[in-house]
């Protein structure tokens, strides 16, 4: 899923679980566009409201791949004006040219980022957050830990995550690895310069 789009659903995130109720057509179709598995349709029954499924979904829809947003919008079959929403969103929403991305000073990048910078990346994350922490480095056990210590609260979550990187790489925990790791996941690049701001 590109940037844009995910950038969408996380914009939309509580308008999506107060109008979209994914228990009936809406996963069966995903299911059957092979979008998700039976663990993730199984995962998304489990929870216990509807909204919490919403959230479940729109969790898990940023990581299957390219075809996932196109196929969430067909699968809005029941919810024609959710679908136009997004479908106005999707047209008003601008993708940042990379040409037009403010190059980051050479001296920037390869300093830690502060307490404060972190605070801030975590605030632009989503979901994708586990991925990068993962390509940092980390593993699913410190993942783990980072979800068990700080358990309601996702922010809390990615802060801990990046603290724990910086703390083991010391003086290798770069902006610039950092950098390299967001657009490995292709995380928005207004991302960054809103971290170094």
């Amino acid at each position: 899923m590109d940037a844009r789009d995910k950038q969408l659903l996380r914009s939309l995130r509580l308008e999506l679980c107060t109008e979209v109720l994914v228990d009936g057509v809406v996963i069966q179709y995903l299911y059957q566009e092979g979008i998700l598995t039976d663990s993730h349709v199984q995962e998304i029954k489990s929870q216990t409201t509807t909204q919490r499924k919403t959230m479940m979904l729109l969790d898990i829809l940023p990581t299957r791949g390219p075809k996932a947003f196109d196929a969430f919008l067909d699968s809005l079959q029941e919810f024609p004006w959710v679908k136009e929403k997004l479908m106005v969103k999707r047209k008003e929403m601008t993708v940042q040219d990379p040409a037009d991305v403010t190059e980051i000073a050479p001296a920037i990048l390869k300093t830690s980022p502060t307490d404060q910078q972190l605070n801030k990346l975590a605030r632009g994350l989503g979901p994708e957050w586990e991925h990068i922490v993962l390509s940092l480095g980390l593993s699913h056990t410190d993942i783990y830990r980072c979800k068990v210590n700080h358990p309601h609260n996702l922010q809390s979550q990615i802060i801990a995550a990046f603290v724990l990187w910086r703390q083991r790489l010391g003086k290798k925990a770069t902006i610039q690895s950092l950098q390299a790791s967001l657009m490995a996941e292709e995380v928005d690049p207004s991302v960054i310069q809103y971290m170094l701001e």
